[in-house]
């Protein structure tokens, strides 16, 4: 029983923190759109921001993050990084989603953008796993997940601890049509239940059995 209530404890406390985590979002959402520094900076302090950043992309190191949907087609997300005007700092830019072609050994053409350009769009926070990704996996640009660590180390340049998903428009036929995600605690809402439920059931377990234990004495 006690385990039971303290796993309903957690997931109220999930809760919590996502309904936390979208209030903030939407705050976020309506003010105006801050200007990314050419310095390290804290994801604390720019997570759900409306940003904008100058620079150049670096279009050799782009990278394909496979299983990406949308309207029900298979695709991938864009990843370029873009390096920040008057800085040496990288910053992973989402620049949104195309659909894979008939022969998948055959990577879809994405334009390239030259010169200085300006991004706009929301902060989130990058893939953090640390995962055993293949040799074949790191040196191409198809990637099953993305971990910011090992993007540095195939880049060789500092990168901000954050994820950039362009919103504003480009001429590169890629669609940055994003999800804007709920506090999705309803979810835990539930399990919180079940786990209320189950202690709730084990209690009465508890009770019935030992009735029938006494009852089986007395007789």
């Amino acid at each position: 029983v006690i385990i039971f209530i303290e796993l309903g404890k957690w997931q109220l406390s999930r809760a919590d923190e996502k309904n936390a985590r979208h209030e903030l979002l939407e705050l976020y959402a309506k003010q105006p759109a801050v200007t990314l520094p050419n310095t390290l900076v804290r994801l604390e302090d720019f997570q759900y921001r409306e940003v904008e950043v100058q620079g150049e992309f670096i279009s050799e190191h782009t990278i394909y993050l496979d299983n990406k949907t949308h309207q029900g087609r298979a695709g991938y997300h864009v990843i370029t990084p873009l390096k920040v005007l008057n800085s040496e700092l990288l910053v992973v830019i989402n620049r949104g989603w195309i659909a894979t072609g008939n022969d998948r050994s055959v990577l879809p053409y994405v334009s390239e953008i030259d010169g200085v350009v300006k991004i706009s769009g929301l902060v989130v926070a990058p893939e953090l796993r640390t995962l055993n990704l293949s040799e074949m996996v790191t040196a191409g640009k198809v990637w099953d997940n993305f971990n910011l660590q090992r993007y540095q180390e195939v880049t060789g340049k500092v990168i901000q601890p954050l994820m950039v998903l362009q919103r504003n428009h480009m001429e590169d036929s890629l669609i940055r049509d994003w999800d804007r995600p709920g506090s999705g605690a309803d979810k835990n809402l539930g399990y919180a239940v079940q786990w209320f439920l189950l202690a709730a059931t084990a209690i009465i377990i508890f009770i019935v059995l030992n009735v029938k234990r006494k009852n089986s004495k007395s007789e």
